[in-house]
């Protein structure tokens, strides 16, 4: 198991085995995308063949993660010449917290939880009794959504910002998979990441229907694209931070263990349609939030800052709240070509 990060100072990009507290940069490429090409051009395990050429020079981690070099963090995953071949989609109601918060979302007595059924929970059953299903057979599909494409991805540290249309804005503290479409159509999953998949809960709030719009907002991964990574039982922690005092934390868990959908049932269901087989193309999957800051009243506030870390996957994620201002609302005028 390997953790590699992409740093830029500005004008070059480097990509980097993490051997803490020091980063030892990648002879010959500049980026996951191209050392994964490179790899299935050669036929090459992805972490043999980093490892053989990890031969650069060695840059202080601890610098670089505090801001203190020259060199910052990117996102541990891009298409640097076409961010618009990178798809981010993902999952939800795979996690027991997270079926509940929804339940609880989408009812309009939230007291009335245990007595009435949403389609929220519908769904989250049929995941329970037909998610996991046997080697080679295909299980009920999840539910999906979409995000958008590479453009919405933000690096480590970088804001995410709660839009002027946006009701709010709230942290998914999950885990995501990285993929790679190869020249043959067959997906390559290249590693998983820390996430914070962001959306507009208290938009979803208003009509479970608005759940695809709520999702059409920026999200964030990394520091580190961990290869080879388990994902039987991980154990994380989110917090928020508001100045120097921790508004809210929770432990959280994610994997197989403590989902009702297996990962090879996921795959399959996002990648059973041939538009998410197109040769080159990177794909980010979100797999699911565990507990949601939202379902305990927090809301986010310009200047807040939220710590995701999850067991194994290297160091926390952090990013910035930007919120905003109201007033800078206005409408997207259409003008014609014809």
């Amino acid at each position: 198991m390997i953790h590699l990060v992409q740093i830029s100072d500005g004008s070059s990009r480097r990509l980097a085995i993490v051997e803490e507290p020091h980063l030892r940069c990648l002879g010959g490429v500049q980026s996951v995308y191209e050392l994964a090409q490179q790899c299935l051009r050669l036929g090459r395990q992805l972490s043999e063949h980093a490892i053989e050429i990890a031969s650069g020079e060695v840059l202080n981690y601890d610098a670089i993660y505090s801001g203190a070099s020259e060199w910052h963090l990117l996102a541990p995953i891009d298409v640097p010449a076409a961010p618009s071949r990178l798809m981010i989609a993902g999952t939800g109601l795979t996690h027991l917290g997270s079926a509940k918060e929804r339940q609880s979302m989408h009812l309009a007595d939230p007291t009335k939880a245990g007595e009435t059924v949403t389609d929220s929970m519908r769904m989250f059953q049929w995941g329970i009794e037909g998610g996991r299903p046997a080697e080679g057979q295909i299980g009920v599909a999840p539910e999906w959504f979409y995000k958008g494409n590479g453009s919405m991805l933000q690096a480590p540290f970088a804001p995410l910002t709660i839009p002027t249309y946006a009701e709010d804005g709230g942290e998914e503290a999950e885990l995501a998979g990285i993929y790679l479409i190869g020249e043959d159509g067959v997906p390559y999953r290249i590693g998983m990441a820390i996430g914070n998949e962001f959306s507009d809960h208290q938009f979803e709030k208003r009509n479970y229907l608005n759940l695809a719009g709520s999702k059409l907002r920026a999200c964030s991964l990394g520091p580190e694209l961990v290869i080879g990574a388990g994902f039987q039982a991980v154990a994380g922690e989110v917090r928020i931070e508001r100045g120097a005092e921790t508004i809210w934390s929770k432990k959280v868990e994610t994997g197989e263990e403590n989902m009702c959908h297996s990962l090879a049932n996921l795959e399959h269901h996002h990648f059973k349609f041939e538009g998410h087989r197109q040769p080159g193309d990177v794909h980010v999957h979100f797999f699911g939030a565990h507990s949601l800051s939202f379902g305990d009243g927090i809301v986010l506030e310009d200047g807040d800052w939220i710590d995701v870390r999850y067991d194994g996957f290297g160091r926390a994620l952090r990013n910035s709240i930007r919120v905003e201002a109201k007033t800078a609302n206005r409408q997207i005028a259409v003008r014609s070509l014809g």
